[in-house]
C-alpha cells in the first residue's frame, strides 16, 4: 500500500512539473506531442509504485490533458470527434505501456532477489567445504537466510537429549510455546508444512539428509511474500547437508580417537607384557636368591644381586614414569609452566641424575659459548634429555662415547643435539621415528621414550628430529626458546623429575 501511495504522489508531482512546463507552449505543440510527454509520468509512477500506482496515473494524465491542452482549455469539453478517437487512443495505449513497464519492473525485481538468493546459496555452498564449528556455521546459515527472506524470525531446530532444542536463531526468538508446538511436529522427508510461503504462520521445514531427518527450519512471515518455495527448499538443503557434514565430521573423529586409544592400549599391553615382566623377573629372582637362609653367598655375589635390583628398579620406575606420561598428553593436561634458565644447568641436572645409566660411556659436553638463556618448563625438558640419552646408550656400543652439543642457530633459537655412535636412523624411519607406528616388532622397549620427548618438545611450540651423525651414528636434535621470563614460577627442585625413559628405540 505504501509503495502504491509514494508512487501515485511521484507521478503527480511529475506530471505537475511536465505539465507546468508545457502550458506556456501549448500554442505551438501538438496534441500528440503533449500526449506523448505526459506518458513519461505515467511510467514514472509505474516503477515506483506499481500497477495500481499506473493505473492511477494514466486517469490524472487523462484529466491533465483534456483540461490544459484539449482546447477550449481549462475546461473538460472535448470537443471535435477527432478529439474523441485520439483520447480513446491515447487510453488504449497507455494502459498496455503501464502494464508492460509494471511486468518489466517486476521481473527485474524479482532477478535481483534470485541472483540474491544464488549468491547467498554460493556463499552457503562454501561454508560446507569449511572446517568451521559447527555452531559458527549454524549461526552464518540462519543469518544468509534472515537477510534473503527478509523474515521476522529464522531458527534451526536440532534433536538432542532433551529433545528438540535451538541450536540458532536470528530475528524474533522462538517462543517456549513455539517450541513445545515444534516438538510434537513429526520431522522427517515425509515431515508436513505448517504454512505456505508469504501466509502470516510460520513455515516449518524439514530438514533431511539421505533419507535421514536431521532437525527443522522454522521462518516466520516474510516481509516480500512473492518469494518462491525452490529457493527456500534450496536453502534448507543445503542447511541438510551442513549439519549433516559437521555430525559426519564429528563422528570421524571420534572414530580416529577411538582407533589412536586402542592403539595406545596396544602398545601399554605390550610394555606390561615385556618390559614390565623383565625387570620383575630379574628382580624376584635376585632377592629370592638374597633371602634364602641356606645359600652361603659370597659377598661380592651379594652385593651384585643387590646392584642388579637396585638396576632393575630404576629401569621399572622408569618405564611408569613414560606410561604415566604417556597417560598425561593423551588426557590433554600437559601444559608447560616455563622459566628463564640456562642450558648448562639443564645438561649438567640430567647428566648427573642418569649416573646411573651411562656409567659404562664417556659423556662428553659441548656447549658454545655465551649461550643465551632459555624459557621452558626445566621439568619436561629434562624428560627430553633423559630420553635420548637413555635412546642412545640403548643402541650405542659400551664404552663408546655419547655427546650433548648446543648452540644458537637464531637469535630466538637454542639447538640441542644428543649424538651416539650407535648403527644410525635409516632414512626411511627418520620421518616417523617419534610416532605411535614407529615401534618393530626386533625393536626392545615399548616405545615410548621418543614419542614424549616430541610431544615435550612441541609443548613449547620447538621442533625435534633425528639425523645422521658426521662419523656414523645418529644424532638427535631439538630446539628451545630463547625469551622473556615467563610470570609462571619455577618448579621446586624436589618437584623436578630425575627419572630416565630408557625405553625409546631406533
Amino acid at each position: 500500500m505504501r509503495r502504491n501511495v509514494v508512487g501515485v504522489l511521484t507521478a503527480l508531482i511529475a506530471m505537475a512539473v511536465f505539465a507546468g512546463a508545457m502550458i506556456p507552449l501549448r500554442s505551438h505543440l501538438s496534441e500528440a506531442m503533449t500526449a506523448l510527454v505526459l506518458v513519461v509520468p505515467i511510467i514514472i509512477g509505474v516503477v515506483v509504485g506499481g500497477l495500481w500506482a499506473g493505473v492511477i496515473s494514466v486517469i490524472a494524465a487523462f484529466v491533465v490533458y483534456v483540461y490544459f491542452f484539449v482546447p477550449p482549455y481549462l475546461t473538460t469539453s472535448i470537443g471535435r470527434t477527432e478529439n474523441w478517437v485520439a483520447l480513446a487512443v491515447y487510453l488504449a495505449i497507455t494502459f498496455p505501456v503501464a502494464s508492460v513497464v509494471d511486468r518489466m519492473h517486476a521481473a527485474r525485481a524479482a532477478e535481483r532477489r534470485r541472483s540474491s538468493e544464488i549468491r547467498q546459496l554460493l556463499e552457503l555452498s562454501e561454508l560446507l567445504v569449511e572446517d568451521r564449528p559447527v555452531d559458527d556455521l549454524l549461526s552464518t546459515v540462519v543469518a544468509a537466510v534472515y537477510a534473503t527472506f527478509d523474515a521476522s524470525q529464522v531458527a534451526i531446530l536440532l534433536p538432542g537429549p532433551e529433545g528438540l532444542g535451538v541450536v540458532a536463531s536470528a530475528g524474533a526468538p522462538v517462543t517456549g510455546s513455539q517450541l513445545r508446538e515444534l516438538s510434537s511436529t513429526r520431522f522427517g522427508p515425509s515431515a508436513d508444512r505448517r504454512s505456505t510461503v508469504g501466509s502470516d504462520e510460520p513455515l516449518v521445514l524439514p530438514l533431511s539428509a539421505a533419507g535421514r531427518p536431521i532437525g527443522l527450519l522454522v521462518l516466520g512471515a516474510v516481509a516480500q511474500p512473492d518469494h518462491d518455495s525452490e529457493a527456500l527448499l534450496l536453502f534448507a538443503n543445503q542447511i541438510a547437508l551442513a549439519v549433516e557434514r559437521v555430525q559426519l565430521r564429528d563422528q570421524v573423529i571420534r572414530t580416529q580417537l577411538a582407533e589412536q586409544v586402542d592403539r595406545l592400549a596396544k602398545m601399554l599391553v605390550t610394555a606390561a607384557s615385556h618390559d614390565l615382566r623383565t625387570p620383575l623377573a630379574s628382580i624376584k629372582a635376585s632377592s629370592s636368591i638374597l633371602s634364602d637362609a641356606s645359600l652361603d653367598l659370597d659377598p661380592t655375589v651379594a652385593h651384585d644381586l643387590a646392584r642388579l635390583i637396585d638396576d632393575q628398579a630404576d629401569r621399572l620406575a622408569d618405564l611408569v614414569q613414560n606410561l604415566l606420561d604417556m597417560g598425561r598428553i593423551q588426557a590433554g593436561v600437559l601444559q608447560p609452566r616455563v622459566v628463564s634458565t640456562t642450558v648448562r644447568e639443564l645438561v649438567d641436572t640430567v647428566v648427573c641424575d642418569s649416573a646411573s645409566v651411562l656409567d659404562q660411556y664417556t659423556v662428553e659436553v659441548e656447549l658454545a659459548d655465551e649461550l643465551p638463556s632459555v624459557t621452558v618448563d626445566p621439568m619436561l625438558i629434562d624428560r627430553v634429555l633423559a630420553n635420548l640419552l637413555a635412546n642412545a646408550v640403548r643402541y650405542a656400543p659400551k664404552n663408546s662415547s655419547i655427546r650433548i652439543v648446543a648452540r644458537t642457530v637464531a637469535p630466538d633459537c637454542v639447538e640441542v643435539s644428543v649424538v651416539d655412535r650407535g648403527p644410525g636412523v635409516s632414512r626411511e624411519r627418520q620421518a616417523d621415528i617419534f610416532g605411535l607406528n614407529a615401534r618393530r616388532n626386533e625393536d626392545s622397549g615399548a616405545g615410548l621414550g621418543l614419542i614424549i620427548a616430541k610431544t615435550f618438545v612441541e609443548a613449547h611450540r620447538q621442533r625435534i628430529w633425528v639425523d645422521d651423525a658426521p662419523g656414523g651414528g645418529a644424532r638427535f636434535s631439538f630446539t628451545l626458546p630463547v625469551g622473556p621470563t615467563s610470570p609462571e614460577h619455577a618448579l621446586p627442585a624436589a618437584e623436578r623429575s630425575s627419572s630416565v625413559g630408557a625405553d625409546s628405540h631406533h
